[in-house]
């Protein structure tokens, strides 16, 4: 799991991350192609993320915690994040499929 979040450091990086209210906004574009939501977001912020998700044919993940996640992007309240880059998705999918 912690490749996952070197992946994420990187993205973020490479400026190929959207979080915030920005998020919603770019999946209704299709602009990302991954969704990473962190397990202990509410339940409402899972839904509507998996909703806009599967409305919209984005793959989405959860992950365990948003604590490493805001420690990998380097913000803080983030609870989920949207990769734009196909390559870091493919690498993301593979460590998390294990």
């Amino acid at each position: 799991m912690d490749r996952i979040y070197s992946l994420i450091g990187l993205a973020m990086r490479a400026r190929k991350v959207v979080s915030g209210e920005e998020l919603l906004e770019a999946i209704r574009k299709r602009k990302v192609s991954l969704v990473i939501v962190s397990e202990d977001a509410s339940e409402n912020t899972k839904k509507r993320y998996s909703d806009k998700c599967s409305f919209y044919g984005v793959d989405l993940i959860m992950i365990d915690s948003s604590m490493k996640l805001n420690q990998a992007i380097g913000k803080t309240n983030r609870m989920a994040v949207g990769i734009c880059d196909e390559g870091l998705k493919k690498s993301i999918m593979k460590c998390w499929k294990g």
